[in-house]
């Protein structure tokens, strides 16, 4: 069974956007400027990738980042004691919260140019405790989605090809209802669970991204 649910970007919590940005370009992939979290108390930049894209992320504000669940997850991931994360895009976040037990909460960060991007999520909570499940987002307005900002990658066009993710195979098709298409579960390793690769085609050939790569 196929789910309903589409992979729309990996969460890479990292310690400098500047290193990671530059280990990134290295790759053939540019990261753009995102925008602030103040209620989390991080900052992120995009690197877009169609209909998805990666998200770095850091905390630039530890005392409230530490009161929140995706700031406290990004620290973790930073100091490498976390795994990076995912999130899928539904097209019905209510139907899906309704099915999981899940809160709905909105999220907004304002643009580089002074436009706001909204959203709304459900389940970062969960993501965040360590068994690899991902998080639903909804984007208020489709077409803004950070996937499909322009972009020019030094190796041209890039698109995110596959995810490997670490985890109970059975609860994560639960939590999503079916197999999502790209995503490939994995048993457990001694690290953990979460996304332990993450695989984009570029003009050049694949970029192989994993956790240690990019901290």
């Amino acid at each position: 069974m196929t789910s309903r649910l589409a992979l729309d970007h990996v969460v890479v919590g990292v310690a400098d956007l500047d290193r990671a940005q530059e280990r990134l370009r290295g790759l053939g992939l540019t990261a753009l400027p995102g925008g602030s979290h103040p209620a989390w108390g991080t900052v992120n930049r995009i690197v877009p990738l169609g209909s998805s894209y990666l998200e770095l992320v850091a905390v630039v504000d530890p005392a409230v980042a530490s009161t929140s669940a995706f700031g406290s997850w990004v620290a973790a991931m930073a100091r490498g004691a976390a795994a990076w994360g995912w999130a899928v895009r539904t097209p019905s976040i209510d139907d899906d919260a309704d099915r999981l037990r899940l809160d709905v909460v909105p999220g907004s960060r304002v643009r580089p140019d002074g436009s706001v991007l909204s959203w709304q999520l459900a389940g970062v909570a969960d993501a965040g405790r360590g068994d690899g499940r991902p998080f639903l987002i909804a984007w208020d307005d489709d077409a803004s989605m950070p996937g499909r900002a322009p972009v020019d990658h030094p190796h041209g066009s890039a698109a995110l090809s596959s995810l490997v993710v670490a985890g109970d195979r059975a609860q994560l098709e639960h939590w999503v209802g079916g197999g999502i298409s790209g995503v490939h579960v994995v048993p457990p390793r001694a690290a953990g669970t979460g996304v332990v690769e993450v695989v984009v085609q570029t003009a050049h050939g694949p970029a192989v991204l994993h956790p240690s790569s990019l901290g």
